[in-house]
Formats: structure tokens, C-alpha cells, sequence
């Protein structure tokens, strides 16, 4: 049997700025927008949706778009910077069990990485000794879950100038 165009699903792209930022489709996260700056395309079903973007050095931006079956419909935005904290800062990153190395050894899990409740990026970027996410000295509620790596939920306290690194092991 041959689908109809109305069965078809639709698609999102975004070209939005910052292009790192975490995508969500109706309250779902599905993904950062881009990667190595090319925009990620997400399937959806056809109809009309609200797309949030979100990024911890940026305010939070949303538009509602319509998906037409079989078709991509691309969202274009700037999201506007926030006032950041002054330094110093900490390093938060994950790390493999592997030896260090600028090469992601997560590659391709965008599972979303939550501090304080609040989305800060995805496992993919925060996991290379090049890598990791800038916070001010304090104490941290950490969130992560990876179908790689499984669930991280605990606290974790930042030092100034330091690297605080959360180990991960596969399937857990």
C-alpha cells in the first residue's frame, strides 16, 4: 500500500544562532539545533507545533510553526545573550574511562545535560578533555540521562581554575 502525502511526516530544521542550542517540539527535547555547524533535521508529525530553543548563555526562545506532510520546514532565529557571571570559573565535564583525548568519546549522544534543573547542553559536547562547561565555584544539582551511559543524578561541586570530572562507564 503507498502512503498518502498525509500520512507522510514532516520535518523541522533550524538555523538559529546559537546553533549548539537544545531543541524542543512541544515540550520534548529532540536534539541540538546543529552540530559541527550543520542544523540537525527532526521529524515530526504533521500540524502545528511550538519549538523552544534553549542555551544557558542565552534567554530561552520559542515560535509555533506548522508542518506541512513530507516537508521541512525551517525556523531561522537569534537567541538573545544573557548577562553572565563574572570568573572565576570551574570546568564541568564527563569523561569515558578512557584516556584523555579532543575526541569525543561519546560521539553522537545528545542526551541532555540539566544543572539545577536548567538545560546546559548535551553529552556529546561537554565529554572531551577540550571540552566541558565554564560555572562559577558553588555546588551543583547534575542531571543526565544517556541510553549509553544511563542516568547521572547527583551533585557536584565546582573549584575555581579546576576540572571536576564525572566518569562514565558504557551500559550502565
Amino acid at each position: 500500500m503507498i502512503a498518502s502525502a498525509a500520512d507522510k511526516a514532516g520535518a523541522i530544521k533550524a538555523r538559529v544562532n546559537p546553533g549548539r542550542s537544545g531543541v524542543w517540539v512541544d515540550g520534548k527535547y529532540v536534539g541540538p539545533a546543529s552540530r559541527f555547524s550543520v542544523p540537525e533535521k527532526y521529524n515530526v508529525e504533521p500540524g502545528d507545533h511550538e519549538v523552544t530553543f534553549r542555551d544557558p548563555r542565552y534567554e530561552d526562545w520559542s515560535t509555533k510553526v506548522s508542518v506541512k506532510p513530507g516537508k521541512t520546514t525551517v525556523i531561522k532565529g537569534k537567541l538573545k545573550p544573557v548577562t553572565l557571571p563574572p570568573p572565576p570559573y570551574g570546568r564541568l565535564r564527563f569523561g569515558g574511562g578512557e584516556a584523555e583525548s579532543f575526541i569525543s568519546v561519546t560521539s553522537g549522544d545528545v542526551s541532555p545535560v540539566y544543572i539545577n534543573e536548567r538545560f546546559y547542553g548535551y553529552l556529546d559536547e561537554l565529554n572531551n578533555a577540550g571540552g566541558g562547561l565554564l560555572l562559577p565555584p558553588g555546588t551543583y544539582r547534575l542531571k543526565m540521562d544517556s541510553p549509553l551511559f544511563g542516568s547521572v543524578n547527583q551533585d557536584v561541586t565546582i573549584t575555581a581554575n579546576k576540572v571536576t570530572l564525572v566518569p562514565l562507564s558504557k551500559g550502565k
